[in-house]
């Protein structure tokens, strides 16, 4: 059995942690990234009926290539604040662990799914109850903010756990942007629904696509919130939810939902995929908490997916700092 390792902070020893990989060789981050021969990444433009092979079959002249996903701002500087010095989690490892339902139910098996998913040109539309609603694709969002490295811990619901460097920029710069109105308390949240490039998706027909996940405003201005373009210091692959994802450190993983197409400013909590699956074990608010056990398993630790080794939990994944105020009743 595997020992049980306590350490402020979820500090590691060396001595438990597999050493990070060297970083995929340029063919294998190409083709994860969508790549392809001569280096264009194949299939249709987003938001097409149709993917560009079904177009050609049809007889029709097939669209240009969409342009690759630019490297610039990579790697990002390390935000000094989150740079604690812990080991990271092998980059191989979490590049084949992956919970991707729209993929894949099995973690090691989205990777391997993801290749005919069209990450560029994505646009993304922004709405609701907001002063500058907006729709742009992610390269000229990207384009218009600074990007910066920050190490999180990520916790899953399922008692798994990872520590990776992100990119990407707060969240609350982005609500800064479309300038939000008073009437509005909450931000939902919405993924792609291509059944045609996600073969879960039809697998799982009886689910409630397209994802949706949700967080209350004040929540989404926190400072740990953000809003995630890389990983390991290069743009996303595909597997971990590119082009655009949030990240939301202090809950379980699922609240940091991929892949993002849509992101709407509204006035009551909004209804999301696993809440409307099964409200008792997934409810909305869902932050880490070692005493309430999943009604399934156990969250007093978590399972490093590299080493296999356990950690106690912590409350808010250790982040209880930032945002135990949230919480408080007035």
């Amino acid at each position: 059995m595997a020992n049980i390792i306590k350490r402020p902070g979820w500090h590691i020893p060396e001595r438990f942690v597999t050493p990070e990989a060297v970083f995929l060789n340029r063919r294998r981050f190409l083709t994860q990234l969508g790549f392809a021969g001569a280096g264009l990444m194949s299939a249709s433009l987003i938001g097409c009926s149709k993917s560009s092979s079904d177009a050609v079959a049809a007889g029709a002249e097939p669209k240009a290539a969409p342009a690759p996903i630019s490297l610039k701002g990579y790697p990002a500087t390390r935000n000094p604040e989150f740079n604690p010095g812990w080991p990271l989690t092998n980059e191989k490892t979490a590049a084949n662990y992956n919970n991707f339902y729209e993929f894949s139910t099995t973690k090691e098996r989205v990777i391997k799914l993801v290749d005919k998913f069209v990450i560029s040109p994505w646009p993304i539309q922004i709405g609701g109850l907001v002063e500058k609603p907006m729709t742009l694709d992610v390269q000229e969002l990207i384009d218009q903010m600074t990007l910066e490295e920050r190490v999180y811990r990520f916790r899953c619901v399922e008692a798994w756990a990872m520590i990776v460097p992100w990119t990407g920029f707060p969240l609350a710069k982005l609500i800064e942007k479309v300038s939000p109105k008073p009437g509005a308390k909450f931000i939902r949240f919405q993924t792609f629904n291509r059944p045609d490039q996600a073969p879960g998706m039809a697998r799982q027909s009886d689910y409630p696509w397209p994802y949706t996940e949700g967080l209350r405003l004040e929540e989404a201005l926190n400072p740990l919130a953000m809003v995630v373009t890389g990983i390991y210091g290069k743009p996303l692959p595909k597997q971990h939810g590119a082009p655009l994802r949030i990240i939301v450190p202090w809950k379980y993983g699922y609240k940091s939902i991929k892949s993002i197409v849509k992101i709407d400013f509204i006035e009551t909590e909004p209804p999301t995929l696993w809440d409307t699956i099964n409200p008792v074990e997934y409810p909305f608010e869902s932050n880490v908490n070692p005493k309430i056990p999943h009604p399934r398993w156990s969250q007093a630790t978590e399972r490093m997916i590299d080493t296999g080794d356990l950690v106690e939990t912590q409350p808010f994944n250790g982040y209880g700092k930032y945002v135990e105020p949230l919480y408080k009743k007035a």
